[in-house]
C-alpha cells in the first residue's frame, strides 16, 4: 500500500517555517535537512519515528515541488529512512531507487512542449499586464520558476495573474513568500498515478498543504492537510481531514494518522 506526502510544511518545517507558524518546544526537533553544513529543517523526535515505522511497512513516497537537488538535502532519506521512490519537482521527476526515470521526464517536456507557451512569452505576457514581483527569481531545473517575494500582490492581482497563466498552459501557486509558475503538464498527481499503476498498488493516504498538492491529494482514499496551509483557504477543495494543530506539530499529527490507517489495513 503506498503512502505519499508532501514535505514543506506538510512534514517537514524550516526554521522559517516554524517562526512563522510557531513551536511549543524546541528541544523535541529533529534535524533532517543540512544547507552549507548548517541544519536548516526539522520534523519532531515523534515525526521521525513514525516515518521511519511507516516506510518499513509500506511504500511511503514524499511528493515535493523541490528540485531533485534540493531533496537531496534531505539526509534522512539516504541515512535513515529507506525509499523507493521519490517525486520532485512537483511531479516533473520521479527517482526511482536513487536514479532518474528518464522515460517519465520525457514524457513531461513532450507534453510542455504542445501544452503550455515558453516561459519566456509568459513572463512577456504579464509585463503587458503591467506586473512587476517585488522580489528575487529562481528557476527549477529549467522546468519551471518562482519568484521569493519581498512583499504579497493583493489577491485581486493574483486572480489576475491567475488568469493569464492558465489561458497559456501554466498555473500559480503562493506558498509562504514563494509564488510558484508551473506548466500544467507538470503535476504530482500524474507522477503519483504513474507510481501506483507501475507497482500495482492503491494509494491508501497522502497529506499536503498547497493547492499543487491536491494534484495527488484528489486519488488518494484518506486526505490530510494541515490546519495552516493553502489548501485549508482554497474553495473547490474539500473533503479531507484539516489537522487539528498548526506548524510541526501538525506534520506529528498527520504520520500519527498514517501510521493508524497503517495499523487498520493490515
Amino acid at each position: 500500500m503506498i503512502f505519499a506526502s508532501d514535505l514543506d510544511r506538510t512534514l517537514v518545517y524550516s526554521n522559517r517555517a516554524i517562526e512563522d507558524l510557531g513551536n511549543d518546544d524546541p528541544s523535541l526537533l529533529k534535524p533532517v535537512e543540512r544547507k552549507d553544513d548548517n541544519w536548516v529543517a526539522y520534523m519532531t523526535e515523534t515525526s521521525f519515528s513514525a516515518l521511519k515505522e511507516l516506510a518499513m511497512n509500506s511504500l511511503f513516497i514524499p511528493v515535493t515541488t523541490r528540485t531533485t537537488e534540493q531533496f537531496n538535502r534531505f539526509h534522512i532519506f539516504k541515512d535513515d529512512i529507506a525509499i523507493k521512490y521519490a517525486i520532485t519537482s512537483n511531479g516533473a521527476n520521479i527517482i526511482y531507487q536513487g536514479m532518474l526515470l528518464k522515460e517519465w521526464s520525457a514524457h513531461i517536456i513532450n507534453r510542455m512542449t504542445e501544452e503550455s507557451v515558453t516561459q519566456k512569452e509568459l513572463l512577456a505576457k504579464l509585463k503587458k499586464e503591467s506586473f512587476q514581483f517585488d522580489g528575487q527569481m529562481k528557476q527549477a531545473e529549467n522546468l519551471f520558476f518562482y519568484f521569493i517575494l519581498n512583499s504579497l500582490p493583493p489577491a485581486s492581482d493574483l486572480q489576475v495573474i491567475h488568469k493569464v497563466a492558465v489561458l497559456n498552459g501554466w498555473r500559480i501557486s503562493l506558498q509562504g513568500r514563494k509564488l510558484y509558475f508551473i506548466p500544467r503538464a507538470i503535476s504530482k498527481g500524474d507522477a503519483l498515478e504513474y507510481i501506483s499503476k507501475r507497482e500495482g498498488m492503491k494509494v491508501i493516504a497522502g497529506a499536503g498543504d498547497s493547492i499543487l498538492d491536491w494534484d495527488f491529494l484528489k486519488n488518494c482514499h484518506y486526505r490530510f492537510v494541515p490546519a495552516h496551509g493553502e489548501l485549508a483557504r482554497v474553495s473547490g477543495t474539500n473533503d479531507y481531514t484539516l489537522t487539528k494543530n498548526k506548524g510541526i506539530g501538525a506534520g506529528e499529527e498527520i504520520i500519527l494518522q498514517f501510521l493508524q490507517l497503517l495499523r487498520l489495513t493490515v
